[in-house]
């Protein structure tokens, strides 16, 4: 997948972390999401956690930018520093491979800021509802569960 910047990443390269994906967008009610989900980044990365930004303009058309738009956006309003990448569809029969993996085990995404956590292996193990603040209890009691796995 490709970051924000067009540069090609694998997916691979987080093999062995926890992982939690979210689908952003910049013009949710729940955009100020970022803020916590850089909190639990900046946290639990030196554990070895990483969250996992997609933009996608799927849900109210929430995401109308261009990848400049978005990196300048994420990283001038909440200093985001996680992994973003470039916009992708999270559902329907164009979504990504990814989100095609996480739906079939997980649950398609409703809205904007649907989290699912990964294993370390690769495994979706959990997800949550745009509803769901990052900082809440729920998501790190979980986050913290696998990373003492």
């Amino acid at each position: 997948m490709n970051r924000l910047d067009g540069t090609p990443t694998e997916l691979s390269t987080w093999s062995g972390k926890v992982v939690l994906v979210v689908n952003t967008a910049s013009k949710c009610g729940h955009t100020p999401q970022y803020e916590g989900l850089q909190k639990l980044h900046a946290k639990y990365s030196p554990r070895g956690f990483a969250v996992l930004g997609f933009p996608s303009n799927d849900f109210g058309g929430q995401e109308p930018g261009t990848a400049k738009e978005i990196a300048e956006f994420c990283t001038s309003i909440y200093a985001v520093n996680f992994p973003m990448f470039e916009k992708i569809k999270t559902v329907g029969p164009e979504r990504s491979p990814l989100y095609a993996l996480l739906s079939e085990s997980q649950g398609a995404p409703k809205w904007n800021f649907h989290k699912y956590l990964i294993d370390k292996s690769g495994k979706p193990v959990q997800a949550w509802a745009s509803a769901v603040k990052p900082e809440s209890e729920e998501i790190i009691q979980a986050i913290e569960a696998q990373l003492a796995l």
